[in-house]
């Protein structure tokens, strides 16, 4: 079976804009996390996509070699079994009716919940290798002050000797992470 290329993961392209946001036609929609069935995350991305829905899952390239010995890139959620659609109570109905999701979960801080995933989609559009960090660890907080991620805030940590920048979404105590060097951050106060 051949693998598939990367797909839509965020609709429309403005969706974290402050303008996306607080427009009219968006007054009274919420945030909410679909916790799909195992393995449907881009089935539910596709059919919320056809019905013009506005939604989020931050998809990674999965780059590992074949028993034959081949390159293969496959792209992957970076957050598994999430889906974040924005909208109201028809597109949450229509979504939970798809047959993909297990569950809805509200999201209470709907602002905190935008910031975190905008940083996570700068990071993925930066397009310097992202790693799934399923648990979050202590450290530094900083910003980064140049290079292509300037402004973006994170915590800086050590894996296998290397600093490494984690983006945090804190709805789901999961985040991602990215390789830094040192001269990039400013420690925030």
């Amino acid at each position: 079976m051949p693998l598939i290329g990367p797909e839509r993961s965020l609709s429309p392209d403005d969706l974290f804009s402050e303008s996306y946001q607080a427009s009219g036609t968006t007054a009274g929609w919420r945030w909410w996390a679909m916790y799909t069935r195992s393995r449907q995350e881009k089935q539910l991305m596709r059919r919320l996509n056809a019905q013009d829905a506005a939604f989020y899952s931050p998809i990674i390239a999965h780059r590992y070699r074949s028993p034959a010995g081949r390159s293969r890139t496959s792209h992957l959620p970076l957050f598994a079994n999430y889906v974040f659609l924005f909208g109201d109570e028809t597109q949450r109905y229509a979504a939970m009716a798809s047959g993909c999701v297990s569950r809805c979960i509200d999201v209470a801080n709907h602002e905190g919940l935008v910031r975190d995933l905008s940083r996570i989609q700068r990071l993925i559009d930066v397009g310097t290798p992202v790693t799934a960090e399923s648990r979050i660890e202590a450290g530094t907080p900083v910003r980064i002050k140049s290079g292509s991620l300037l402004g973006l805030e994170g915590v800086v940590f050590k894996r296998h000797g290397l600093d490494r920048l984690l983006v945090t979404v804190d709805f789901l105590q999961q985040g991602a992470s990215v390789e830094l060097a040192d001269w990039e951050v400013e420690r925030l106060a």
